[in-house]
C-alpha cells in the first residue's frame, strides 16, 4: 500500500509529478538528465549529498527502508526537499556532473557560485538523476506516489566497459566495502543466490560489474510490472544515439513537456573520451572479459535483443 500523498513545497512551488532518471551505471542516465535539465520549467539535480547519503543507505541496506515503513519515504522526501532548493549556496554543493549539465564550472575551479543554476520563479517541475536511484524505486514511489520514472537500458557489455574505466564504480568492489555477509541476497551487487555469493570473493572485476548490470536490469523489469504505464517510460540507449530527436520527442510526450534535443545527446554518436559510443565493448573488452559478461548476463542480453558475440 502506498503512503498517503504528502504535499511538499519547495521555493514556493508544490512538487507535483517529480521525475526520476533510472538506469544501471554507465547506461546513459546523464544524457537523459541533460534533456530534462534543459526543458523549460524543470529543475533537475544530480548527486546532491543529502540524496546520495539516503539513496545509498537504502540501496545497501534495504532492511532499513522495510523497518522504517512510511518513515523511509519521509526521510527520502526530506532529502529531496534539501536537494531541490535553488540558491547559490545550494548550487555550490553540486558535484561536477550536476554543474556540467548547466554549463557551470567544476567545484575545484569555482567552489562558490554568484548565482543559482536556474531561476526559481520559472520552475514548475522537479527532477533528479542521481546515480543508483533504481535501488530506491519503491521508496521513491512511497515518497512521491505521482512520480514519473525515465529509465534507460543499454547493452550490458558497453555498460561494463564503462564501469571498468570508472574508479568510483570500482571503489564499491574494494575489500571491506561489500556487505554480502550481512545483506544477502544483495540487489546492489546483483548477488542473488549462493552460486553468485560463493564466486564473489574470487570473481574477476568484469564479472562483478556484469552482476551489477544484471541486477539492475532485473529491477527495471520488476519496476515495469509494478508501475502504471503513465508513470514509467523506457528508453533504449542505442535508439537515443541513433535517433535523438525522435526519442526526445517521445520523452516530451510522456512528461507533457517540450524537451529540446541538446547537442549532448547527439554527441554520443562520436567516439570521444567521455563515451566511446555504441558497440565500443568490442575494442574495450578483452575476449575473456566479453565471455565473462555474456556468461553472467547472457539471458538478460538476449531478452533485451542484444546479439551475443558467439552467436554473431
Amino acid at each position: 500500500m502506498r503512503s498517503t500523498p504528502h504535499i511538499l513545497v519547495i521555493n514556493g512551488t508544490k512538487v507535483r509529478r517529480p521525475v526520476f532518471v533510472l538506469g544501471a551505471p554507465h547506461s546513459g542516465t546523464d544524457r537523459l538528465a541533460r534533456a530534462v535539465k534543459h526543458a523549460p520549467g524543470f529543475h533537475l539535480t544530480m548527486g546532491r549529498p543529502a540524496v546520495l547519503r539516503t539513496a545509498y543507505a537504502f540501496a545497501r541496506q534495504p532492511g532499513i527502508a522495510e523497518r522504517r515503513g512510511r518513515g523511509a519515504a519521509r526521510v527520502l522526501r526530506d532529502a529531496f526537499a534539501e536537494a531541490w532548493q535553488i540558491s547559490a549556496r545550494a548550487c555550490s554543493e553540486c558535484p561536477a556532473e550536476c554543474r556540467a549539465l548547466s554549463g557551470l564550472p567544476p567545484p575545484e575551479t569555482a567552489p562558490e557560485l554568484p548565482d543559482p543554476c536556474t531561476d526559481p520563479h520559472g520552475v514548475v517541475r522537479y527532477a533528479d538523476a542521481s546515480p543508483d536511484l533504481i535501488y530506491s524505486a519503491d521508496v521513491l514511489l512511497d515518497a512521491f506516489p505521482d512520480a514519473q520514472f525515465l529509465q534507460i537500458i543499454r547493452d550490458g557489455r558497453d555498460a561494463v566497459a564503462g564501469m571498468l574505466d570508472d574508479e568510483r564504480c570500482l571503489a564499491w568492489f574494494k575489500p571491506g566495502l561489500d556487505n554480502l555477509d550481512t545483506v544477502f541476497p544483495n540487489a546492489f551487487y546483483g548477488v542473488e543466490d549462493h552460486t553468485d555469493r560463493n564466486r564473489w570473493p574470487r570473481a574477476a572485476t568484469a564479472v562483478k560489474c556484469a552482476l551489477r548490470w544484471r541486477g539492475s536490469i532485473r529491477l527495471s523489469a520488476r519496476l515495469r510490472r509494478q508501475v502504471p504505464e503513465e508513470q514509467l517510460y523506457t528508453v533504449r540507449y542505442e535508439e537515443l544515439v541513433a535517433r535523438p530527436r525522435r526519442v526526445t520527442a517521445g520523452i516530451g510526450d510522456f512528461l507533457g513537456a517540450d524537451l529540446p534535443a541538446p547537442a549532448g545527446l547527439v554527441r554520443a554518436r562520436s567516439r570521444d573520451a567521455e563515451d566511446p559510443g555504441v558497440g565500443s565493448w568490442r575494442e574495450r573488452l578483452t575476449a575473456r572479459q566479453t565471455a565473462q559478461v555474456e556468461k553472467v548476463a547472457g539471458d538478460e542480453l538476449r531478452r533485451l535483443g542484444y546479439d551475443l558475440s558467439s552467436e554473431v
